[in-house]
């Protein structure tokens, strides 16, 4: 098994990198990758007619936060965007300039009241922060001086855009927490649900706040020297019972988007019961991992040489992962969080 990031590398032209989604959402083109034979171009909203009675439909119901902040130490700029909110009430925070930071230093926000204390700094750009706004104060902060904090591929030489705010947030959004979208849940419409409903497929929702780390490329060509960042996330008892019910009645279980596959997996033993989950989850998924839980998966198209790549080779199979791109690119798909979606059904053993 190759410990290389660049086996996990593509070209991509620059053409296939969306900037704004599809309209109608669940319009974005869909490329089904069965575990044989030809790959099939569908539509989102073909999606029902893909499931089964019985399966069960599981996406994550976060919401996005405004947190990419600016702030100020004095006469130095620092630029900071909100990670994920600790046990004890401190934030873990990405900072540029983080450098200039020291545990004891206080940092303002323009004309805001509220300011923040350092408690401690790695030595990855990462920052602890305590707030002096909790609750609600400190969502009324986040909506007066945060802003959404976009990939970088999706190019606003202004900042977001108030279609952005409208864009950048999913049917389920639920729970406030997540600094970056889960991407596959931007193709789905009432409308689609309704089709879902109609044909039978049962929809269950868990919540994974996708922190900042999901826009740190890997830094080396070794997979294995690769840390994954810590997020968020909790499975209730009723929604475990419920996936875990209907798997027992032989439906399959279908994750909405990378994340809810990667809280999937964290909950699940080795005999593929799915376990209530409230805590925090590091895993790393790449080929060579024995998946647990998830039988499909519904995503969007990844960054080259990213861990999410390395996660949908794990799932659908190395070599058809490569194909099934190189196809989305000759055929015009849009790639990243904007872009269109693709369908895997889990494939396991085959390695770089």
């Amino acid at each position: 098994m190759t410990d290389l990031v660049s086996d996990f590398d593509f070209t991509l032209p620059p053409e296939n990198i969306a900037d704004h989604p599809a309209r109608p959402r669940d319009s974005a083109r869909l490329l089904d990758v069965p575990v044989d034979g030809p790959f099939r171009d569908r539509h989102v909203r073909d999606l029902p007619g893909c499931l089964r009675a019985g399966d069960i439909l599981v996406a994550n119901d976060t919401a996005v936060i405004p947190a990419q902040l600016s702030a100020m130490r004095g006469d130095a700029k620092i630029g900071v965007t909100l990670d994920r909110i600790l046990p004890d009430g401190t934030w873990h925070v990405l900072a540029r300039n983080a450098r200039r930071l020291r545990p004891g230093d206080t940092l303002t926000f323009g004309a805001s009241h509220v300011t923040a204390q350092v408690i401690a700094r790695g030595d990855a750009g990462d920052v602890t922060l305590r707030f002096s706004a909790e609750g609600e104060a400190f969502d009324q902060f986040l909506h007066d001086v945060g802003h959404l904090a976009l990939p970088p591929y999706i190019a606003r030489p202004d900042g977001p855009t108030d279609e952005d705010r409208r864009d950048y947030s999913t049917i389920f959004a639920q729970h406030r927490g997540a600094v970056a979208a889960p991407t596959a849940g931007l193709h789905f419409t009432p409308g689609l649900l309704a089709g879902l409903d109609a044909a039978g497929v049962i929809r269950q929702t868990l919540t994974l706040h996708v922190g900042a780390g999901t826009f740190l490329p890997m830094r080396s060509n070794q997979i294995s020297a690769h840390r994954m960042h810590a997020e968020r996330g909790t499975i209730s008892p009723h929604a475990a019972a419920r996936i875990n019910a209907a798997r027992a009645a032989g439906g399959r279980i279908v994750a909405v988007g990378t994340t809810s596959l990667r809280l999937l997996e964290s909950a699940t033993d080795e005999s593929g019961i799915v376990h209530p989950f409230h805590g925090e989850t590091a895993i790393f998924i790449r080929p060579g991992y024995r998946f647990r839980a998830v039988d499909m998966l519904l995503t969007n198209f990844h960054l080259p040489r990213s861990t999410l790549f390395m996660l949908v080779c794990a799932f659908g199979g190395y070599h058809r992962m490569k194909a099934a791109y190189a196809h989305a690119i000759a055929s015009g798909y849009r790639f990243y969080s904007y872009g269109d979606a693709c369908l895997l059904h889990r494939t396991e053993g085959d390695l770089p």
